[in-house]
């Protein structure tokens, strides 16, 4: 009996082990699988790194560009080959490239296209800003970029192209045209012949393309599609996650059907063409002018935009949420306390004051 049993035992063992071995082996065949090329095509493709990616952060983009079969298995491949440091720059792959293959282009510091100009506008710049970047970057006086855009007959160029552009830009008392239509993001221009027209319209076809889902809703609002990217700036300026400026669009909406000042000190510091870090003085609250919403005279939206939203705050604006609040008010960390009326809303200041975290 001890015989049989042990036997059965052995049987039991080398049956478990060969389950084993065949496990493992599928799971070598799916991960040789997943991590070999998507396809024949050699057609190049560019990707972009940008400053602060890594390997682990690109997946997606490998993905979305189809030269990659599975971002969990690029990434369980990452943590066996530890590749070195991922510079920023332009890489040529394509679909023919196995993952192993791709990451060594990617691990090459010589593999590196990156011979444009790259310029990055972050989100809730203005005009100004984003003039002295290209200034920066190019060998664009901020000066002429700004009155280039503000040329008319230029702007009657553009505004042939682009469905969002109309004659709303032309108001007298806008500083600068085209706030609130160059679109934030990462730009990569070829050095030779840069000239303004080209960031511009490269620009303006990128707002383009991020407003076209939106197009049919905005055009069927009944606010132009200038005065909800210039209701998105404030926005912008005012909250920092997409549920606050859901609630903070809502807010503007509802004084505005209501026939309130706004009231927005960011209006204010556009209008006085001063920076956010800057004191607001007694004067600059009080001036009335086409942006300033504090001016107790001016029901309704600045003449203009007074940033470049994102389009988190563009949606905001066009999807914003309903309430009963007329006020808000942020604190130094960035959140923001909504209120029904006057009294909370300096309830909720003098607690903030006492806390010392009033955002003044």
């Amino acid at each position: 009996m001890k015989k049989v049993r042990k036997f059965k035992v052995g049987k039991f063992l080398l049956f478990l082990l060969l389950i084993i071995i065949v496990i493992i082996l599928i799971m070598i065949g799916i991960y040789q699988f997943e991590t070999s090329p998507v396809s024949n095509n050699t057609n190049p493709k560019i990707i972009t790194v940008e400053e602060g990616d890594n390997y682990f952060t690109i997946a997606s983009k490998l993905k979305d560009q189809n030269l990659i079969k599975s971002e969990l298995f690029y990434k369980i491949y990452l943590k066996f080959a530890q590749p070195t440091s991922l510079l920023d720059g332009n890489y040529e792959l394509n679909e023919a490239m196995s993952v192993p293959e791709i990451v060594k282009v990617l691990s090459n510091k010589d593999s590196s296209k990156d011979n444009t100009i790259k310029i990055t506008f972050r989100e809730g710049l203005n005009i100004t800003q984003m003039a002295k970047i290209v200034e920066e970057k190019t060998d664009i006086k901020a000066e002429e970029f700004i009155n280039k855009i503000a040329d008319k007959t230029y702007l009657n160029s553009l505004i042939q192209d682009y469905w969002f552009l109309t004659d709303d830009i032309y108001n007298e008392k806008i500083y600068y045209p085209l706030e609130g239509y160059l679109f934030p993001d990462t730009y990569h221009f070829e050095p030779n012949d840069l000239d303004i027209d080209t960031i511009v319209r490269t620009i303006l076809d990128n707002t383009s393309t991020k407003l076209e889902p939106y197009k049919n809703q905005m055009q069927a609002s009944e606010y132009t599609p200038h005065q909800i990217l210039t209701l998105a700036s404030i926005v912008e300026l005012e909250a920092v996650t997409d549920e606050d400026r859901a609630k903070v669009a809502g807010v503007l909406y509802n004084r505005l059907s209501d026939g309130w000042s706004l009231g927005c000190d960011v209006t204010t510091y556009y209008a006085a063409k001063k920076s956010m870090t800057e004191r607001l003085t007694q004067s600059d609250l009080t001036a009335c002018n086409g942006y300033n919403t504090r001016c107790t005279s001016m029901i309704g939206l600045p003449v203009g935009p007074i940033d470049n939203p994102s389009i988190s705050s563009i949606k905001a604006a066009l999807n914003p949420e309903a309430s009963d609040y007329y006020y808000f008010v942020a604190d130094t960390n960035k959140k923001v306390y909504f209120t029904k009326n006057a009294k909370e809303h300096d309830r909720i200041i003098a607690k903030l004051k006492d806390e010392g975290v009033w955002a003044a």
